[in-house]
């Protein structure tokens, strides 16, 4: 295994640039930052696949947790202590990679998409900090040091959406997102509170085996209840609330599509591997105890999870924004996860969900981060994100159009592209648990198929593109329609390969619910109708939008209360407007404020006011006159002998 020295220069190193690239950004490397955040970035890939490796080549029959560095940070008491740790285990191994493979990715891109941006050091720094939190969270060896790096991803996501600072929708979507996850954390932030109290412990481990063994604090925490709920379910329901919120489960999803406003590579990073799956990594590292001793909110996982999915599945086939067709399909996927989580079991065959949901998040980065990439070369290309303005660009942009094919196919799970095997797993780990599940989710793989389709077909076949003036085909020209610098079709290329080729690595020897190689095995059979059903939503997108014609527009037309209604997202967004301004601020915050305004400030002017007309009456006593002072000398000895007489009788 690499020295614990190297494991930690894995994060440290975007840390490292971040700090100097913040602080010499005008004066030195304004011109160079982005080479030095790529080259960062893969040191620290090279690192993180080497220690990998080790890993998996040390541990090949098991994969035990290890812990190479900890560090106290603050001691309560025996046994608890906040300390600063890396954890080593199949999930965090594997994140890791992920995470700097990504970001690596998005650094190279941005090379090209970025390129003349005023704040070009800035975009670097912030990327830099961003990705040092999600390794800092992914490495976390105890439950409050995890939500350390979890509000400082939500930091460095509010300045990468808040990017443009200049735009008053980029601004919004920041604060959007930041207060929304802000919610769902103080919901996670008491979880936490809850179950260190009953295993006097923050530690991952020791946390999993006090909640996972027959030990007091586990009969105590499944023994004390709330709305004859036990303790031990409040605290985990209560974690995957913060899970939740960050990976934009209904009803805390109503950040993500807003989140688009940030620079498209951005986008890339936060739905492809990093922000929104830390919610499935956190249910992920907390599994055993899930299973094994809270099954109750093991369930909430997985409704919450299919719910999400399915919603977002039928948003998307409505919208006309590529980025937020795109939101909306991560929305859909990260449910996918959530509920393989939510049917899996623990140990052997039973597992099959846990190990599903990881093989999908692994996979998703690939075609995820492809698609949005290649939506940025689109953008880039075209000066639109809407599809509206899109139409016959594979004529232009060959690169983009091949790998965001494969993109597609793989999220569509079409064989044998890598989304076709993570997504069939999950699929076969519903079936077997829960068939209520399996229908809905198989539904959903319909719709997958239909918007992902739609958005290719509109985008690179469809109409014309409207490239040139009215005046004719030589009259306008390409003059402002830029295909990009190599750089931005290299990352292309790679992840093409990468939602090609990773279906086929055998995951379950890698990542299990309990740390044993699982098999898994390819049945032909099961996959015949998620198959037919996803070639079913291809064969729709491929009449109604292939060429341009008005079958759209008349069905749409036809289904118009239910069209605008899934347009408007269901008018979720407006729910939560009528809450807040209606319900909150007027019937609490309006009360409030007249409280505070009234009594409370009323209390403490009221205090000022009579000192003041209590110094105005007694100031006179202080005027500086030696015959007053005399007066009130001769009267207070006269006083005082007159106390005296009386006393003494």
């Amino acid at each position: 295994m690499p020295s614990a020295i190297l494991i930690a220069l894995i994060p440290l190193l975007p840390l490292f640039t971040f700090l100097v690239l913040g602080l010499y950004r005008r004066k030195v490397f304004k011109n160079a930052s982005g080479i030095i955040g790529t080259l960062s970035l893969l040191i620290s890939f090279v690192i993180a696949v080497f220690t990998a490796y080790s890993y998996f080549h040390i541990h090949q029959g098991s994969h035990p947790a290890e812990i190479p560095f900890k560090y106290t940070w603050l001691q309560f008491n025996e046994g608890m202590s906040i300390d600063m740790g890396i954890q080593l285990d199949s999930i965090s191994v594997m994140m890791i990679v992920v995470v700097t493979f990504v970001s690596l990715m998005v650094h190279i891109f941005s090379l090209g998409y970025m390129k003349g941006e005023e704040r070009y050091p800035t975009y670097y720094a912030f990327l830099s900090l961003f990705t040092f939190s999600m390794l800092g969270l992914v490495l976390s060896s105890n439950i409050f040091q995890i939500y350390i790096f979890w509000e400082l991803v939500g930091v460095s996501s509010y300045l990468l959406i808040g990017f443009y600072y200049d735009r008053p929708s980029a601004v919004a979507a920041s604060k959007k997102a930041f207060i929304v996850t802000r919610f769902a954390d103080l919901g996670f932030l008491i979880g936490i509170l809850i179950l260190s109290f009953y295993a006097n412990t923050l530690d991952f481990n020791t946390l999993i085996a006090t909640f996972t063994t027959q030990t007091p604090e586990l009969h105590n925490a499944l023994a004390s209840t709330f709305l004859d709920v036990s303790a031990l379910t409040w605290g985990l329901v209560l974690v995957f609330m913060g899970g939740a919120g960050k990976s934009a489960m209904f009803p805390l999803h109503i950040w993500l599509p807003d989140a688009m406003e940030g620079p498209t590579p951005v986008s890339a990073l936060i739905h492809a591997a990093t922000m929104v799956v830390a919610g499935v990594f956190l249910v992920a590292r907390l599994f055993p105890i899930f299973s094994l001793s809270a099954p109750a909110a093991l369930d909430i996982v997985a409704y919450v999870g299919i719910l999400s999915a399915f919603l977002a599945a039928i948003i998307a086939c409505t919208q006309t924004d590529i980025k937020r067709v795109l939101a909306y399909s991560t929305m859909s996927q990260i449910g996918f996860m959530m509920f393989a989580l939510g049917v899996s079991g623990y140990g052997g065959e039973n597992g099959l969900g846990y190990t599903a949901s990881m093989f999908h998040l692994f996979t998703h980065a690939m075609f995820k981060a492809l698609l949005f990439l290649g939506a940025g070369v689109v953008i880039h290309f075209i000066h639109s994100n809407d599809m509206k303005d899109m139409g016959g660009l594979r004529k232009y942009l060959p690169v983009a159009h091949i790998t965001f094919l494969i993109a597609c196919l793989a999220i569509a799970g079409v064989p044998p592209f890598a989304g076709f095997f993570s997504k069939e797993e999950i699929l076969l780990a519903a079936y077997n648990s829960n068939p209520t599940i399996y229908y809905i989710a198989l539904v959903t793989s319909a719709l997958t198929a239909f918007y992902m389709f739609r958005l290719y077909f509109s985008i690179f076949w469809n109409k014309p593109t409207p490239l040139y003036s009215s005046a004719g085909e030589g009259a306008g020209g390409e003059v402002h329609h830029h295909k990009g610098p190599f750089v931005m079709s290299l990352p292309l290329i790679i992840l093409a390969i990468g939602a090609a080729l990773a279906g086929f690595i055998h995951f379950g020897n890698f990542v299990s619910s309990d740390g044993q190689p699982l098999e898994s095995h390819f049945n032909p059979m099961f996959s015949i109708a998620p198959v037919t059903i996803g070639v079913i939503g291809i064969a729709i997108a491929w009449v109604l939008y292939k060429k341009q014609n008005d079958k759209p527009e008349r069905i749409a037309s036809a289904l118009s209360s239910l069209y605008r209604a899934t347009y408007r997202k269901f008018y979720i967004d407006e729910i939560y407007l009528f809450i807040t301004k209606k319900v909150l601020f007027n019937l609490v915050g309006r009360p409030a404020a007249w409280f505070d305004r009234n009594v409370v400030d009323g209390m403490v002017n009221a205090t000022g006011n009579a000192t003041a007309t209590l110094s105005a009456r007694i100031k006179k006593i202080q005027s500086g006159r030696v015959q007053g002072y005399a007066i009130y000398t001769l009267v207070g000895v006269i006083a005082l002998a007159v106390l005296f007489i009386y006393l003494w009788k």
